[in-house]
């Protein structure tokens, strides 16, 4: 009875350490997002805005694309001597990379060195973080019963939005602290100094749990694989490899053609101060949380590859009404509804993807497979935002159709991918065979 309960103990710990990480993960990025709009004259000064916006986003979009190496690197670090050392060394370098963003001396003060340094760390943020979600992932799944996979996995993924919904919160309350010229000059910083407390409360937890036993079982059974990021591109998973990696792309473009564009959408191109920007984005957050929780129990009694169809066909037919709707209404409430709307559906496929990516993977490369698939996805899925920017300034007069087409690719993209992936939800992560 006490293993028992010691093992509930063991795993919520597991459990709650991953959520955290990847919710200063969420946190971290959003906090970018929000900002970009304010700094982006602070470190890349142009007399076109639209020049500066896209330096700064590209900037950002270096933090994404920069990703798939940290999974690759920090998965072979958790197949090799585990899950939970390797997510110590991604909390303690993506939050050291957060906190000292908002160090930064900007262009006036140091000229090219400002924007040099913003990316360093930008790209220090990526590695590190990249190797957050597979770690996180693989050893929550591997904890839980497989009838408790799906809920799990929307939980775990939730983590994502909820650090979106802290950074909405706090990006309001500075707004109202530090107004116009005193949020560009102080307020942007203090923003980037606040991760430093969810990411200590991260690190205690990660201390006090366990190993995954899954993975601990192949150490006892010396059944370790030695080279898994070869084995995973060059053996018989290269297949599944690639067949997921298409999924991954098209739910990543659909996230950053919607709430990683949103925004910029509001602030720029319907013109919205930053108090109501933080409002809306609270809740359409929350819906995003709503989503990913909900697709995940689906997910157990539908499938995976079901209910990622469902929303990535639901994003297809409501992206340019839901987009429009925004773009004209002037009245907030419908404004909260049409981004809430949009922002749930487009987001919510990625529910299963933590129980879906380590059930398509064995053990002994697991963690390397689900961590390098999972962010490859942003190889080409980070740069939506850039050709929404770029199509809306060739196409002036139809913006909020751009808009909703460049969310549709996405969901075109994902529905395509399910088309060669099989249902995982069955599998035994045990016995699955490397």
């Amino acid at each position: 009875m006490n293993n028992s309960v010691n093992s509930i103990k063991t795993n919520k710990m597991i459990i709650l350490g991953s959520w955290l990480g990847w919710a200063l993960d969420g946190y971290d990025l959003v906090l970018m997002l929000f900002v970009i709009s304010s700094v982006s004259q602070l470190f890349f000064p142009a007399e076109d805005q639209k020049l500066s916006l896209l330096a700064t986003f590209a900037t950002y979009a270096i933090t994404l694309v920069v990703r798939p190496l940290g999974g690759a690197l920090f998965g072979i670090i958790g197949d090799k001597v585990g899950r939970k050392r390797a997510m110590i060394f991604t909390i303690v370098g993506f939050s050291i990379a957060t906190f000292s963003t908002g160090l930064l001396p900007t262009w006036q003060i140091v000229g090219i060195l400002a924007p040099m340094l913003l990316i360093i760390l930008r790209f220090s943020q990526g590695l590190f973080a990249g190797g957050e979600w597979g770690s996180g992932a693989v050893i929550s799944m591997e904890s839980v019963p497989k009838s408790s996979r799906g809920v799990v996995s929307g939980f775990i993924q939730s983590g994502f939005p909820f650090g979106f919904l802290i950074a909405s919160v706090t990006y309001w309350i500075v707004s109202v602290l530090y107004q116009s010229a005193a949020f560009t000059e102080t307020g942007w910083r203090i923003m980037f100094f606040t991760g430093i407390i969810p990411s200590l409360l991260a690190l205690v937890l990660r201390l006090k749990m366990n190993e995954s036993e899954v993975w601990v079982e192949k150490l006892k059974q010396k059944s370790i694989e030695k080279t898994p990021l070869k084995k995973l591109v060059s053996g018989a998973h290269r297949k599944p490899f690639f067949m997921a990696l298409i999924i991954t792309t098209g739910l990543m473009y659909a996230y950053y053609a919607s709430i990683g564009f949103m925004p910029t959408l509001l602030s720029d191109y319907v013109h919205l101060g930053r108090s109501e920007i933080a409002v809306m984005m609270t809740a359409a957050t929350f819906s995003s949380i709503i989503g990913y929780v909900f697709s995940g129990w689906i997910s157990q009694r539908i499938g995976r590859i079901k209910t990622i169809g469902i929303f990535s066909a639901l994003t297809i037919v409501l992206a340019i009404p839901l987009m429009i709707g925004l773009y004209h209404t002037t009245s907030i409430f419908e404004r909260i509804f049409y981004s809430s709307v949009l922002i749930m559906i487009a987001t919510s496929g990625f529910g299963p993807m933590p129980a879906f990516l380590s059930e398509k993977f064995p053990t002994q490369i697991r963690n390397t497979s689900a961590g390098f698939v999972f962010n490859s996805g942003l190889i080409i899925g980070a740069w939506a935002p850039l050709v929404a920017i770029e199509l809306a300034s060739k196409i002036n007069w139809a913006q909020p159709l751009v808009f909703g087409i460049n969310l549709m690719i996405g969901g075109m993209i994902a529905i395509i991918g399910l088309k060669f992936n099989p249902e995982t939800r069955d599998t035994d992560l045990r016995t699955m065979v490397s």
